[in-house]
């Protein structure tokens, strides 16, 4: 089974960034799923505890610059592997 990756941004299927980050993910065989920033703000914990690695995803603004700020030090605090673009 491939690792789960949640990738932190507001998806947008014209953003060109976002299109990028799909194709890469399913070339690499990861199940991956987009967690909107402005569903973490209040509960890291619960919204990203089922994923082995977090994408910051490119293309901010984010709806909720906190959401993803909360996604980071999630993953800062509990050493999950955490990439940012």
């Amino acid at each position: 089974m491939s690792d789960h990756i949640g990738i932190v941004g507001d998806f947008n299927a014209a953003n060109r960034s976002h299109q990028f980050t799909n194709q890469a993910c399913e070339q690499l065989g990861l199940r991956f799923d987009w967690i909107p920033t402005d569903t973490i703000d209040d509960e890291p914990t619960t919204r990203l505890a089922g994923f082995d690695g977090l994408w910051i995803a490119p293309a901010s603004p984010y709806r909720s610059m906190d959401g993803a700020l909360a996604a980071i030090r999630y993953a800062r605090e509990r050493g999950v592997p955490l990439v940012g673009t």
